[in-house]
Formats: C-alpha cells, structure tokens, sequence
C-alpha cells in the first residue's frame, strides 16, 4: 500500500518532460522576444 504514490515513469516519461520544458522555454523566449519589441517601438 506504501507504494501507491510512487510509480517510475520510464524512459517515455523522461522524454515526454524534456520535450515539454524546451517546448514552453521556447514560447517564453518568443513572447519575450515580441514584449520587447513592441515595448522598444512605443519608446520611439
């Protein structure tokens, strides 16, 4: 019963969560990227 919170994932888990982390590091890369754009063409 002790082991029903812990369960191993495997392989397709660990690929699974790298794919997502790069996946939401590079939508916030872009939307930083499109903040600051947009905030440097109002300073003008």
């Amino acid at each position: 019963m002790d082991e029903a919170g812990n369960f191993d994932v495997g392989i397709a888990g660990s690929i699974t969560m790298i794919i997502l982390t790069l996946a939401i590091t590079a939508l916030l890369i872009n939307f930083y990227r499109r903040y600051k754009r947009l905030s440097d063409r109002k300073d003008k």
